[in-house]
């Protein structure tokens, strides 16, 4: 017999001692006559039978309790305990992360220590979890002004949607776009002020965005900056790890390789004095200082080359140079006239290849520089295959005398040679004898 089944035969038992007893009760009680119980009866019945139902209801409460209590004493099993089923998906902490609590993690998160981005693993055919991928998750209200940028000197006229369709084309096409959707999520345009806001989906995004600072939209060279409001996020770098080829920025940081270029005259735009320096590499960063009320140049610059070894051709620091333009009359470290002339911005060295070119090329420098005085001789070093040919692309006049040197210069400063503004500057006679170009 189980245990269920010995329970209600005991309880039934219990029943029925209980009526017994109040049988016996009832029945030593003495009892009215036959007349007055009719009587009675007929009084009380309502009463009667109002008292009947209570004592149902007693009986019915005592026998729950005392079910209760039989059950108790006589169940004997013990208390299952159940396991603490394993979360899959919940609180599942990072790799990396699995010492901090959810709520240090996003603590964390939330000061910038972590960067905001998620692992979502992508599964294969065979059901087999791959590599996670990193994508970027929008930030929060905390992170929104990291995740915003200034653009200045905007096209007038431009609209938000081509803005935001220029920019997250440059994204995917320099390979800073972190997702297949679009990195830009907003917008704002000032058109009276000419400037507009950027909002990104990452701070990370927001950074490497900085590297297009200077590129060239619609005609215009943006300036991008970040909000006055910024703070910085520990732990995040500020400045963009990539730069993007063709793109000279408008902001050039302070160190060991920023060079100062003064004596500029303030007629002279960005883009003749940024013609000048590029004759020595290309740049990787450019200010011309302008007067915040006339938006004229002040006179002097600051830039640098995307090539560390161009700073030293510029001979700016180890020697004295003279970089001339028209009507420029006092020149930042202009040094002594020599008798050699050298000339730069002239030519390419795929110029100088072929035989016939060079001919013509040299035939027509010889011909004008012999206008300022009597030419000595002329060195242009050309190309050859698997030999590093040093001074290639420059083109050296050795004149008569010192003079005859400095009228030239004057005369060919800022001259068109092939569609090139010449630049000019004087050379040191023993390193030309010696072909140290």
């Amino acid at each position: 017999m189980s245990d269920f089944e010995e329970f209600e035969k005991q309880l039934s038992e219990n029943r029925q001692e209980r009526e017994k007893e109040r049988h016996k009760r009832r029945s030593r009680s003495s009892s009215p006559s036959r007349s007055d119980k009719h009587r009675s009866w007929s009084k009380d019945r309502g009463s009667r039978s109002r008292d009947k139902r209570s004592r149902s209801r007693d009986r019915k409460s005592r026998d729950r309790r005392s079910s209760s209590r039989d059950h108790k004493k006589h169940s004997y099993s013990p208390r299952r305990t159940r396991k603490k089923k394993a979360y899959k998906y919940w609180d599942v902490p990072p790799p990396g992360f699995e010492h901090i609590t959810p709520t240090q993690y996003k603590a964390m998160q939330a000061a910038g220590q972590i960067p905001t981005i998620a692992l979502l693993a992508t599964s294969s055919t065979s059901g087999v979890a791959v590599t996670p991928t990193q994508v970027p998750v929008v930030g929060s209200q905390m992170t929104r002004q990291a995740r915003r940028l200034y653009v200045g000197n905007i096209p007038f006229g431009v609209t938000e949607e081509s803005m935001a369709e220029f920019f997250n084309a440059q994204m995917r096409l320099a390979g800073l776009s972190q997702a297949p959707s679009n990195p830009v999520l907003a917008v704002q345009i000032n058109q009276d002020k000419n400037f507009a806001f950027l909002e990104f989906r990452s701070v990370d995004e927001t950074t490497q965005a900085m590297a297009f600072d200077g590129i060239p939209f619609q005609g215009q060279c943006l300036k991008i900056r970040r909000p006055h409001d910024y703070r910085p996020l520990p732990g995040i770098a500020e400045q963009p790890a990539f730069h993007v080829p063709g793109v000279v920025s408008t902001v050039v940081p302070d160190s060991p390789h920023k060079l100062f270029i003064g004596g500029l005259p303030n007629y002279l735009n960005d883009d003749q004095v940024k013609e000048l320096l590029t004759s020595f590499g290309p740049l990787k960063a450019f200010n011309l200082v302008k007067d915040s009320a006339t938006s004229l140049s002040k006179g002097y610059a600051f830039c640098e080359y995307l090539d560390i070894g161009a700073t030293d051709q510029t001979a700016i620091i180890e020697t004295p140079v003279m970089v001339q333009v028209p009507g420029l009359q006092k020149v930042q470290n202009s040094g002594l006239p020599t008798e050699v002339l050298c000339l730069l911005n002239m030519v390419m060295p795929e110029e100088l290849v072929d035989d016939d070119d060079y001919e013509e090329i040299l035939e027509d420098i010889r011909e004008e520089c012999c206008k300022y005085g009597a030419v000595r001789s002329i060195e242009i070093p050309r190309p050859v295959d698997g030999v590093e040919v040093p001074g290639c692309g420059k083109i050296f006049v050795e004149y008569a005398s010192a003079a005859e040197c400095q009228k030239a210069m004057q005369a060919l400063t800022g001259r068109k040679f092939a569609n090139r503004m010449v630049v000019t500057k004087y050379y040191d006679p023993d390193m030309y004898h010696r072909h140290e170009f």
